[in-house]
C-alpha cells in the first residue's frame, strides 16, 4: 500500500505537560475510591526523580505493573477518574503546545497522542486538547472490570513504535513524512522512524542523541527558538545581572507595575527614547516575574553577539519596508502562548529635533496585533532613559556613578480599542502613552544645538544639528 499522508505524534509527560501526569492521575483515582490512599514504597521519590531527569527503568516498571494492580477495578469508574484528572492536567499543558497542535491541524495532519499512560485515563485530556486519536496502553476488561492484563503491547519504547506503526498502517499515514515529539530517550525508536523528529524538553540522554543526530530541540513553555539549560532560559540569567542594584549608573522611579498582567498575554507598548528603553521595560516586567519578548529592528538581530542574545531571549526580528506580516504572526503565536510582547510603535528613536516633538507618531503594528489576537494593550511612559544612553553614544554611560540620572517608568491601564480601525487605535495607543509622561514631555521646546546633537546617531554630519 502506498501511503502519502502525514501525522504528528506527541508524547504526554514532560512534553505536552510541564511534568508528570502520574501524581494527578493517582490523586483522582484515590478521590474516586478506586486506588488505595497508601502509596507504594518509593512511589513519591520516583515521581520526583522523573520530574527532574525524565523516564527511568524503575518508573517504567511501576507503570508496567499498574495493569496488574488495577485488576478488579471498574473500568467506568476509572474513566470517570480520567475525566476528573483532566481538569487539573489541562492546567499543566505547556503554553506553546496548543499553537503547535493548531499548526499541524491547519496543515491537514492528524494529531495523535502517543503515550504509555493508560488509554481510559488520558482520553478525556486528549479530547479537550483536540487530538484526532490516541495511541496508549490499554487495559483488558471483562464484565466491566479490568483483568490485570493488557490489550496489545505496553506502549513504551519499541512497544510505542509498534503501536504507532499499526495505527499508521490502518490510515494511509507515511511515517517518513510524519512528525514526532518526545522528551524521553526511550522514544528514540519512534523519533528515528519519522521524517521529522523533535526532542522536546529532552532528558540529558535524549539531548545527547538529538545533538549527534541533529534533531531539533524544542521547549514548549517558551517561544520557538528560545533555548533552555537545566530548566533556565537566557532571560532567567539576564534577569540576575540586570537588577536595579546592579545598575548604579541609573535610578528607577517606577509606578503602576502591578497593571502588567501577572499571567496571560498582553502587548506592552511605550515611547522610544533610547536603547536603554529595553532595560527599563524589562525591569518593569521582571517585577511581575515575567519575561518580555521584543519586536526589534533587523539590525539588532544581525549584530554579532547582541543578535544571538536577542534571538535567544525570544526577540522577534522586524525588517522594515519588507511588507511582510511574519513578525506580527510570530508575535501573535507568542501571545497565544500567554507571553508578554513589547512593541515600540514609533519604530525607531526620533532623530535630532524630532526627538523633542511632544506629538508621538506611531506605526500601526501594535494595533493590528491587538486586532489579530484580542490581547490587551498595556501602555508605558518612559522618561530619562536617554540620559543613561543618549542616541549619540555607542554604549550607555555606566561610569556615571556619582550623579546617576533617574529613569521614570509609568504603567497605565489597558487601552480601550475598537479593533476595527488600526489608525484610530494607534492614535489611542499613542495618546495613552503621552498621558503617562511628565508634563514637560507635552511642552514645545527649542532645543540647543548640543541637545540636538545628543539626539543624533554617532557620526551624524554636523549640518544635521544646525539651528532651524
Amino acid at each position: 500500500m502506498h501511503r502519502v499522508g502525514a501525522a504528528a505524534f506527541f508524547d504526554l509527560d514532560r512534553t505536552l505537560l510541564r511534568g508528570a501526569s502520574g501524581p494527578l492521575i493517582n490523586e483522582a483515582l484515590v478521590a474516586a475510591g478506586i486506588a488505595p490512599e497508601r502509596q507504594l514504597p518509593f512511589q513519591g521519590a520516583l515521581y520526583s526523580f522523573y520530574e527532574a531527569v525524565g523516564e527511568t527503568l524503575p518508573s517504567i516498571a511501576l507503570a508496567r505493573g499498574a495493569a496488574f494492580l488495577a485488576r478488579g477495578w471498574s473500568a467506568e469508574a476509572v474513566r470517570e477518574a480520567g475525566r476528573a484528572a483532566a481538569d487539573k492536567l489541562e492546567k499543566l499543558v505547556t503554553p506553546f503546545a496548543r499553537p503547535l497542535l493548531a499548526e499541524h491541524r491547519s496543515a491537514g495532519r492528524p494529531t495523535v497522542l502517543a503515550t504509555t499512560t493508560p488509554y481510559d485515563l488520558v482520553l478525556p485530556l486528549a479530547e479537550r486538547l483536540g487530538f484526532d486519536d490516541v495511541v496508549a496502553t490499554r487495559y483488558a476488561e471483562d464484565g466491566g472490570q479490568y483483568t490485570g492484563k493488557l490489550v496489545g503491547e505496553f506502549v513504551w519504547a519499541l512497544g510505542k513504535l509498534s503501536a504507532v506503526r499499526r495505527w499508521a498502517a490502518g490510515r494511509d499515514v507515511d511515517l517518513s513524512q510524519s512528525f514526532a515529539y518526545s522528551d524521553s530517550l526511550y522514544d528514540v525508536p519512534l523519533l528515528a522512524a519519522v521524517g521529522h523528529p523533535h526532542a522536546v524538553n529532552p532528558d540529558p540522554r535524549l539531548r545527547a542523541v538529538a545533538t549527534v543526530r541533529r534533531w531539533p530541540v524544542l521547549f514548549l513553555d517558551v517561544p520557538p527558538g528560545v533555548p533552555k539549560l537545566f530548566g533556565l532560559e537566557p532571560y532567567d540569567l539576564v534577569r540576575v545581572v540586570t537588577r536595579p542594584e546592579l545598575m548604579p549608573y541609573a535610578r528607577f522611579d517606577m509606578a503602576g507595575v502591578d497593571l502588567v498582567p501577572e499571567q496571560g498575554p498582553a502587548i506592552v507598548v511605550s515611547n522610544h527614547r533610547s536603547y536603554f528603553d529595553v532595560a527599563a521595560l524589562g525591569l518593569a516586567a521582571a517585577r511581575r516575574g515575567r519575561p518580555l519578548r521584543f519586536l526589534g529592528k533587523k539590525e539588532v538581530f544581525d549584530a554579532p553577539v547582541v543578535g544571538a542574545l536577542a534571538r535567544a531571549m525570544g526577540g522577534i526580528r522586524v525588517e522594515r519596508g519588507s511588507g511582510s506580516d511574519e513578525p506580527l504572526r510570530e508575535a501573535a503565536r507568542a501571545l497565544e502562548g500567554g507571553q508578554l510582547v513589547a512593541v515600540l510603535p514609533q519604530g525607531t528613536i526620533p532623530r535630532g529635533r524630532d526627538f523633542f516633538d511632544p506629538v508621538l507618531r506611531g506605526r500601526t503594528g501594535a494595533a493590528r496585533l491587538a486586532a489579530m489576537t484580542g490581547a490587551p494593550v498595556v501602555p508605558v511612559g518612559l522618561w530619562g532613559t536617554e540620559l543613561v544612553w543618549p542616541r549619540s553614544a555607542r554604549v550607555p554611560r555606566i561610569g556615571n556613578l556619582l550623579h546617576p540620572p533617574t529613569v521614570r517608568v509609568r504603567v497605565g491601564r489597558p487601552v480601550a480599542l475598537g479593533l476595527v480601525d488600526a489608525v484610530a487605535d494607534t492614535d489611542a495607543i499613542m495618546a495613552a502613552i503621552i498621558d503617562l509622561l511628565p508634563a514637560e514631555a507635552r511642552q514645545v521646546v527649542q532645543p540647543s544645538a548640543e541637545e540636538v546633537a545628543r539626539a543624533m546617531p554617532p557620526g551624524a554630519p554636523l549640518d544635521a544639528v544646525a539651528p532651524a
